[in-house]
């Protein structure tokens, strides 16, 4: 029996499709490559119930955004570090969601949750950078209610509660450390799905707020695997205090930057569902981040006792 992941999480097109394993030989090498002695291999009814939530979560979803879109023509750009500056201080602006800056071609593409006047834009840039007006594409503008913008954010949450809570009814007993392992395991291997459908997308949109990624864009690409190995962790239940700690310390230094953006009420994207959805940053950011914190901490606390 295949496992078939389809997904179209499209802007227009689809990204495509993937086949896994048959699910006995994927069992049999995650067995292979993570059996521990001292461990508890893990049941093909965990693997299946995980594999089933991202199945599930990646048909379920057709996400299109409505957006302004325009382009504008920018003098003044050399090299990569002025592509990057004014990437920057364009998103500084509230409404801006997205900005795509060439100098090859001396444009920028900004999308935008309302229109901003071109004088708005100048401010923030440097002297040396000129903007002006080449082409004005206004795609559909329309005002997004709460539950629409944070539509996927909700949808995922709700799919991995429930698939975690169907686990512990299935097992005959609401276990709450297997269920809190579980809804982690869940956590961690969804939003990394995401993140690595475009690892450079989420680099650069993290690399926009996190306090370490700011310094060195390429902690992304390490976020983005200890997500992964974290989930893969939870799921095995390798050593509670060593996975739980672990997460408490990344998810914490991971709301700092979070906390900073809201506070300074800077209107970007949020990088938690990697670069597939728009979704700006805000408390919902906060929570889901706070979450985590709070659930490796109890569950670090009660491997301790």
């Amino acid at each position: 029996m295949f496992v078939l992941f389809e997904f179209h999480l499209r802007e227009g097109i689809p990204w495509g499709s993937m086949k896994m394993k048959t699910l006995d030989n994927y069992v049999k090498s995650i067995k292979t490559t993570f059996y521990i002695n001292r461990y508890q291999t893990l049941k093909k009814e965990t693997l299946l119930a995980t594999i089933s939530c991202l199945k599930t979560l990646t048909f379920v979803y057709n996400y299109n955004i409505r957006i302004m879109t325009h382009t504008y023509q920018i003098t003044g750009m050399t090299c990569g570090s002025c592509e990057k500056k004014v990437k920057s201080a364009i998103l500084s602006l509230s409404n801006v969601t997205e900005v795509d800056v060439s100098k090859d071609t001396n444009s920028a593409t900004i999308t935008m949750d309302k229109h901003i006047v071109l004088s708005d834009f100048q401010k923030v840039l440097d002297v040396k950078y000129e903007i002006s007006n080449i082409v004005h594409k206004e795609e559909i503008e329309v005002s997004k209610s709460w539950f629409t913008t944070y539509k996927p954010v909700l949808i995922l949450f709700f799919y991995i509660f429930s698939i975690t809570i169907f686990i512990e009814l299935a097992a005959g007993n609401l276990d709450i450390s297997r269920w809190m392992r579980h809804f982690m395991s869940g956590f961690f291997l969804t939003f990394s799905f995401f993140k690595m459908l475009n690892l450079k997308g989420f680099k650069d949109s993290y690399s926009m707020y996190d306090i370490i990624a700011r310094k060195f864009p390429s902690w992304g690409y390490i976020y983005a695997f200890t997500e992964l190995i974290l989930g893969i962790a939870y799921l095995l239940n390798f050593n509670p205090i060593i996975t739980n700690s672990v997460t408490l310390v990344v998810m914490s230094v991971s709301i700092i930057g979070v906390l900073q953006t809201v506070l300074n009420k800077r209107t970007i994207k949020c990088a938690c569902l990697g670069d597939v959805f728009n979704l700006p940053m805000s408390t919902v950011t906060i929570i889901e981040d706070g979450l985590m914190i709070m659930m490796s901490l109890g569950m670090l606390i009660m491997a301790l006792n």
